[in-house]
């Protein structure tokens, strides 16, 4: 009865089936082990974020460039304050706001941006307390550098002068004459009375839209398993059918020369 399983067809079909299914379940395997590998990244990162600020500060030269093992880092810079600028549409908690940004001049020529603390409501200059004079230390959590989308960071394009959407080199070297950082510190405590913003995992940590579709994909890979199964079994049967059909003689002399594989 299952001779048929012998024919150069059906050893077409074999094969491929052979192939497939192996291949189905190391691609689905493959994306489940991304998924883990994002929430191991996320869980790391908020673990590394949170226990900053129990860690010694260090000079900020010796935490560049940040990645992942250094953002959330305490870090420390000396300079003077200079230009100041609002970042508008930030939340803390579950209230709206603004950061005060403000860009530390160091003795290496490049400006340090320096989030001084958040206020609650609408973007005004008029609310954002003067930065202190003379030179300071500051010491806070060091941030990989904000790029469009990224934590809700949305375009440049509309702001008035004086704001900035991201706090990044990119966005402040076109409004001030001197070299930015390639990242930014978020001060231990709120200055001038403001509330401190707290350090964030970097990018690519978090369980954000990429993780989940590793999820997905790994979900589809599987089904993609089954259905070579099924559609398997499914030819199978219908040869079955078809032979014993054929040997009880109800197949029409016409339809005997193929099979209802399709093949």
């Amino acid at each position: 009865m299952y001779r048929f399983l012998l024919t150069p067809r059906w050893w077409g079909i074999n094969v491929f089936v052979l192939l497939a299914i192996p291949f189905c379940v190391f691609m689905g395997s493959w994306q489940l082990s991304r998924f883990e590998a994002r929430v191991q990244d996320h869980r790391s990162a908020t673990e590394q974020a949170s226990s900053g600020a129990s860690e010694p500060a260090r000079p900020l030269a010796e935490l560049l460039p940040v990645d992942k093992s250094t953002s959330g880092r305490r870090a420390t810079a000396t300079g003077r304050y200079g230009e100041q600028f609002l970042v508008p549409d930030r939340e803390l908690g579950d209230k709206h706001g603004f950061y005060v940004l403000t860009l530390l001049r160091t003795d290496s020529g490049k400006a340090l941006p320096v989030v001084r603390g958040w206020l609650p409501g609408q973007a005004d200059p008029a609310k954002a307390p003067a930065a202190p004079s003379g030179e300071v230390t500051v010491t806070g959590a060091l941030q990989a550098s904000e790029t469009p989308g990224d934590n809700g960071v949305t375009a440049q394009g509309g702001l008035p002068s004086g704001q900035t959407a991201a706090i990044s080199a990119a966005s402040l070297v076109n409004l001030v004459p001197y070299r930015v950082y390639d990242a930014w510190v978020t001060l231990d405590k709120g200055d001038s009375g403001m509330k401190a913003v707290p350090a964030t995992a970097p990018d690519d940590t978090g369980l954000d839209l990429k993780a989940f579709q590793n999820l997905g994909y790994t979900g589809e890979w599987f089904v993609f398993a089954g259905f070579v199964v099924f559609m398997w079994f499914r030819l199978l049967r219908r040869e079955v059918e078809f032979l014993r059909d054929a040997a009880l003689g109800l197949v029409p002399d016409e339809e005997s020369v193929s099979s209802p594989s399709g093949v």
